[in-house]
């Protein structure tokens, strides 16, 4: 009996640490979904866990330079938190996890989660402009190895040392806050930047943009926000400028025609700017905070011509709807010269985009150079059609 016994305890311990390590290695697994590749930012779906042991799937954004955990109203009235308001700045607890390709992250039950008080009718809205309703921020991201392939669209999270990377390797300093930031050369000088998987294109510093523009003039220049470089409803957006940058050095990695715009507000002041997804649309990235190294490659060398667009600066609205901000100069003359400032967007060649993403409206502005695009437009109450002709800015400039 003590044998049958002393067996039976032995086979019970071995079962317990074989079914430990087998939890183990499921809890150091990685998980990959899919990206919607919004305007150049990071979208993915996340599932948020409910009172009733369920969970509901939202959109949410995985942005490396935001500090703090935002969640749509919607998403705080489905897991039962408050909401306490001053002005349009709300705040809430955010859930206590989300589930990203089956592996849990934890947020942290301490941390105030920030929201946006919206309309009535609007409360799934957090970012004007866009879709999601969860930002993931950089305190959250800090703690994962993440991949982010760009050219494929995928993106991948796992705890350090779960990922494996590839590409070549790029020092770089982890801030306390979660915040990459990395050395960059241009023209032979050295800048800091920020890595900004939030913004739809990068951003420098207005003082460094006038430098640039007025020390390489055969850079591709337009005066005006347009495709990547107009990016939310900020009120920078009418006084914005874009360059074509040839090259931005990572230590031996070039992020060749870079689009970068002009920006007041740079998060640090020791930082030159944030370089944002258009830098990074061909490329897959793989972040490991825990050695403060990103590693790049490069899987796409499409070369780039200009930026085909229709003229029009835009502003996302918490409706739903864009407004008409700025009529983008080409040749020295108006781009659409029969849309005014104040105008609302409705639809392009037949299609509604009230309610649709700045990713979406862009993209069906677009074009071919010389194409028209019929815009829907509404002006003092009255519905309007206006042909709009496809431009291209930031064409290659000659000596």
């Amino acid at each position: 009996m003590k044998r049958a016994a002393i067996a039976f305890v032995i086979a019970f311990i071995v079962v317990i640490v074989l079914r430990t390590s087998l939890l183990a290695q499921d809890a150091a697994k990685a998980g990959t979904v899919p990206v919607t590749l919004d305007h150049n930012r990071i979208v993915i779906d996340v599932y948020v866990p409910l009172k009733d042991g369920t969970t509901k799937r939202v959109r949410g954004l995985v942005d490396t330079t935001r500090t703090q955990v935002m969640i749509s109203q919607r998403v705080a009235q489905m897991i039962g938190a408050s909401v306490s308001c001053d002005g349009q700045i709300c705040s809430t607890r955010p859930p206590q996890a989300i589930l990203v390709g089956g592996l849990r992250i934890p947020f942290s039950p301490g941390s105030p989660a920030a929201t946006t008080v919206l309309t009535d009718n609007a409360t799934d809205v957090l970012i004007p402009g866009m879709g999601p309703e969860v930002v993931i921020p950089a305190t959250v991201l800090a703690n994962y190895d993440l991949l982010i392939d760009y050219a494929n669209r995928q993106f991948t999270i796992g705890p350090a040392g779960s990922v494996r990377f590839a590409g070549t390797a790029v020092p770089v300093k982890v801030a306390n806050n979660g915040q990459i930031l990395l050395t960059a050369k241009v023209s032979g000088r050295s800048y800091e930047f920020g890595l900004d998987t939030g913004l739809s294109a990068s951003l420098v510093t207005s003082a460094q943009f006038d430098r640039w523009h007025k020390e390489e003039p055969t850079w591709p220049y337009v005066a005006g926000a347009l495709g990547a470089g107009n990016m939310s409803d900020s009120p920078d957006e009418v006084h914005r400028e874009m360059l074509r940058v040839p090259s931005i050095l990572l230590g031996s990695v070039s992020l060749r025609d870079a689009l970068v715009a002009s920006n007041v507000d740079v998060p640090q002041d020791t930082l030159t700017g944030l370089l944002g997804g258009e830098a990074l649309k061909g490329a897959r990235i793989g972040l490991d905070y825990a050695h403060s190294m990103v590693y790049f490659e490069q899987l796409s060398s499409a070369p780039v011509a200009g930026l085909d667009v229709v003229g029009l600066t835009l502003r996302p609205e918490v409706n739903g709807r864009f407004t008409v901000v700025a009529v983008v100069p080409y040749e020295g003359q108006p781009s659409v010269p029969n849309v005014k400032v104040g105008d609302v967007l409705l639809g392009i060649d037949g299609a509604p985009v009230t309610g649709a993403t700045m990713g979406q409206v862009w993209s069906l502005l677009g074009g071919e150079p010389g194409q028209t695009r019929k815009l829907i437009i509404e002006r003092d109450g009255n519905r309007l059609t206006i042909d709009a002709t496809v431009r291209r800015f930031l064409a290659e400039q000659k000596n």
